[in-house]
């Protein structure tokens, strides 16, 4: 996997967490 894609997947994964993190936990966040 060229490493372009692999930054890209990798930010992909770390965005949807926290979206789903920041919908759980709204407070925690302001």
């Amino acid at each position: 996997m060229p490493l372009t894609l692999a930054i890209a997947a990798i930010v992909a994964v770390l965005l949807a967490v926290y979206l789903v993190v920041a919908m759980l936990a709204p407070e925690w966040f302001g």
